[in-house]
């Protein structure tokens, strides 16, 4: 009887110890949270600025696997602790909403929010594929289609990631302009979901 309890706690110790482990980091004055399964690595952080009654979440994806992996922007949902869920935007639907509202200084101010968190972040290359985006965007002629095309290149678009492929972009989830709160960010891919707990900066003291 001692052998097999023993045998059963060493196999549930060794189950533990084999589930994925959420890396926890600060970089540019961001939480990161990253988190691998089943060879996929997922980055998230939570934006401070909110846009368009957006919460914003930076988002890098790695695809150390060897399969093709699909991550869809609109697969992104947070749970808050209380409430319901809320569900994030596909890219195509938020790229309308900046046709059909955005002002320049939006698009500015969702480009310089953008560009603080990855140029800031020292654990995250350039290879992801912004700066080519915004190559594209910057080609574009004026107007509401150059502000569209602007924030098509923060956005986390579709991506069909090939093993050692990678991407990065923004998420953006409808929370009528109030903070996220605290809860927890979940993404389905594939066979594979991701829990990021997060949780709300501190009030300072005043």
């Amino acid at each position: 009887m001692r052998r097999l309890t023993g045998c059963a706690i060493l196999g549930i110790c060794t189950a533990l110890l084999a589930q994925p482990q959420i890396l926890e980091f600060e970089s540019g004055g961001l939480k990161y949270q990253a988190l691998t399964k089943g060879g996929m690595t997922v980055m998230v952080a939570p934006l401070p600025t909110r846009i368009l009654g957006y919460s914003i979440v930076q988002v890098a994806v790695t695809n150390g696997s060897g399969e093709t992996r699909v991550v869809l922007p609109e697969k992104f949902r947070f749970q808050p602790a209380a409430g319901k869920a809320i569900q994030a935007l596909s890219a195509n639907a938020v790229v309308k909403d900046v046709l059909d509202r955005a002002g320049r200084n939006d698009v500015g101010r969702l480009i310089g929010v953008y560009e603080a968190a990855l140029f800031g972040n020292t654990n995250l290359e350039l290879r992801f594929g912004y700066e080519a985006r915004r190559k594209d965007a910057m080609a574009i002629g004026g107007g509401s289609m150059k502000a569209a095309a602007a924030a098509a290149a923060v956005i986390l678009g579709s991506s069909k990631l090939e093993p050692g492929q990678a991407n990065d972009g923004a998420v953006f989830l409808p929370t009528s302009n109030k903070p996220l709160g605290a809860g927890m960010l979940v993404l389905e891919a594939g066979d594979e979901r991701y829990e990021f707990t997060i949780t709300p900066p501190p009030v300072p003291v005043r």
